[in-house]
This record gives structure tokens, C-alpha cells and sequence, in this order.
């Protein structure tokens, strides 16, 4: 199963990044506050739309009362906060700056997810993320064309990932409900604020060209990432998730490189092989020790394995996947094991 959630993961990384570029062209059309609600608001209803077809109709949402709050604070840190800050980051600074400091997301994620939340980290991951991470400085000596740029400009797109790394990490906390109802709903808030305010503003609408194109990159780089993004958390946990996102910067520069029309270079190559070995490192990760399920209750799709052993109020007799709200009870076991949704105990 881990290799369904690093696919997750990487498919995740390879759209955000791919629309940075983009956001970075469609900035000389709108401003950068209208930019970041559009990109949003085209991922909240394209993804409200998905799920009202694949539900036939409305369905509940399936979040317990106290997993609200954390949703709500991830939208206002992702949503909110996050892309307005990269949005005027971009102003102020070159493409191949910009794809460099967005690395720095995966670091915050991982120090937020293993210093605050306890989350395990075996030395290989640490090893992996710090390729991936020097993969990603060596992108600066890529031979890219400078452009406008003033400490502004860094500091905001610092700012946005530590606000994005937050985010990852109360995301984590519901990560086991319906990933199409997570992220639609982070985007249509978040779009309709960030657009409802730049409108207010003084800030007006393109033409319908251009609304539609940004709204599809929204769709693309901000909601179906944000749905593989919620299912690689839920079985890889934030600092492996984060690490393995890290690559959206390598694959931006690479879009950059057949936008721009920019020639590569030796350190950019580099850059794919510090990456590669990353990656690699936490694809041959194995961690196995006699661990403590605790009795919890929650809602995700599943099948019934060791891990679901539990009664159902409705008939049921099949071994396909299917999604209800259960009750896990006390289990101690060996086996290799994730920061999962169920494997989220102390070392």
C-alpha cells in the first residue's frame, strides 16, 4: 500500500509545481490577491463539482464536531494566508529564487510535524529529505535569467510556506475523512475570501480567457494536488509526505526551462540526481517494532484487514472497500508500519 501513497504524493508535487509557472505568467493579467482567490475558487468548485457527480447529490461531510477546527485553521494558514503570500512573492522575485524557496516547505512541515506533533523519523528519512532539499539549492546555480527581486519578495515566499507547512500539519489531523471534501471546501473558502477582498479592493475581473485558464490551473495545481496531497497524509504521515512534495520545485524549474525558453545546465541534472537518491531513501525505508493501537473511532474508506476487525451495524459481507464511521479497538502487533492514520504512536 505505501506505493499507492508515494504515487499520491509525487502526482501531487508534479501539479503544484507545474502551476507555479504559470501563476507566475498569469500575474502580469491580475493582481496578486485576485490571482490567489481565482486559483482557489477554481479548485473549490471544480472539486464541489466531482463530488456532487461521483455522490449522485449532496452528502455529509462526515467530519466529527471535533475535527471542524482543525480544518478551519488549515484553510485560514493553506488557504488564506499561504498563496496570498507566494502570489506577492512572485512579484518580487525570479522564477528560479522562487522554485528554490519553496523547498523550504518541506523542512517546516517535517520540524512542525516531528517537533510539535511527535511524529517518527528514522535517520534514512532525514537523509532522503536533506537530498531532496540540496537538490533543490543547487536549482539556484541552474543559470535561469534573473528578475525582479528585493528581500520582500524571499521573505514572503518564506512566509507562505511556513503558513503551508502549518497547514500540512493540521490537515494531518483530518486526513482519514473524504480528501474531495477537504480540499473542495478549503477551496471555495479560501477563494472566496482572497477574491471577495481583492474585489473589494478596487480589483477587477478579466476577461472570460483569462478566468477560465487561471480557474483551470487552480483546479489543477491547487485542488486535485490538495486531494492526492490529504491521501498521501493518510498513509505516509506529514514529514514523509512533505519530503516526497518537495520535489514540486524541481519539476516548477523544469516547466520554467520549455516556458521560458531556458537552456539546462550541470547543476540542474545535479539537482535531479540529489532529488532521485531522495526519493530512493524513502522508498527502501523500512521500519517494523512491536507498537500500541490505542482505541480510537473515525470515518475512512477500508477494507478489512488486521487492522479492521470490527462489527457493522448495516449487512455487510464483502471484502471490498467501503467507507462507515468504526471503532478501532486496543491491539499491540509487529509489522512494517508508516505514520498512517493508524500507526501515529510514540517511539
Amino acid at each position: 500500500m505505501k506505493n499507492i501513497h508515494v504515487i499520491h504524493a509525487l502526482l501531487a508535487a508534479a501539479l503544484f509545481g507545474a502551476s507555479t509557472p504559470f501563476a507566475k505568467l498569469l500575474l502580469g493579467e491580475l493582481s496578486p490577491w485576485l490571482l490567489a482567490g481565482l486559483l482557489y475558487l477554481g479548485s473549490g468548485l471544480g472539486l464541489a463539482a466531482a463530488r456532487l457527480i461521483r455522490d449522485r447529490g449532496w452528502k455529509p461531510s462526515g467530519l466529527a464536531a471535533g475535527e471542524w477546527p482543525w480544518l478551519v485553521a488549515a484553510i485560514f494558514f493553506g488557504g488564506v494566508l499561504g498563496p496570498l503570500a507566494l502570489m506577492f512573492g512572485l512579484t518580487r522575485t525570479s522564477a528560479s529564487t522562487a522554485s528554490l524557496l519553496l523547498n523550504l516547505e518541506a523542512v517546516l512541515t517535517a520540524v512542525i510535524a516531528w517537533v510539535v506533533f511527535k511524529e517518527n523519523a528514522d535517520r534514512r528519512i532525514v537523509f532522503g529529505m536533506l537530498a531532496i532539499v540540496a537538490g533543490g539549492v543547487a536549482l539556484s546555480w541552474s543559470g535561469g535569467p534573473a528578475g525582479p527581486s528585493d528581500w520582500m519578495g524571499p521573505l514572503a515566499i518564506v512566509a507562505g510556506c511556513l503558513c503551508w507547512a502549518v497547514d500540512n500539519n493540521l490537515t494531518r489531523r483530518v486526513s482519514a475523512s473524504d480528501a474531495l471534501f477537504i480540499a473542495g471546501t478549503k477551496g471555495t473558502m479560501a477563494g472566496v475570501v482572497n477574491a471577495g477582498l481583492a474585489l473589494a479592493l478596487g480589483a477587477t475581473l478579466p476577461g472570460a480567457p483569462i478566468l477560465l485558464g487561471t480557474m483551470t490551473v487552480g483546479l489543477l495545481g491547487y485542488g486535485i494536488s490538495l486531494v492526492l496531497f490529504v491521501l498521501a497524509l493518510r498513509g505516509l504521515g506529514t514529514a514523509r509526505t512533505g519530503a516526497y512534495f518537495s520535489t514540486a520545485p524541481f519539476i516548477g524549474a523544469a516547466v520554467s526551462l520549455v516556458l521560458l525558453g531556458e537552456s539546462t545546465s550541470f547543476a540542474f541534472w545535479l539537482a535531479a540526481a540529489l532529488m532521485a537518491c531522495g526519493v530512493w531513501l524513502h522508498l527502501t525505508e523500512h521500519h517494523e517494532h512491536e507498537h500500541a493501537h490505542e482505541p480510537m473511532e473515525h470515518s475512512h474508506r477500508h477494507i478489512h484487514d488486521e487492522h479492521h476487525r470490527h462489527h457493522h451495524d448495516f449487512e455487510w459481507n464483502s471484502d471490498a472497500p467501503h467507507e462507515h464511521r468504526h471503532r478501532h479497538e486496543a491491539l499491540v502487533h509487529k509489522h512494517p508500519h508508516y505514520p498512517d492514520i493508524h500507526h501515529r504512536h510514540a517511539h
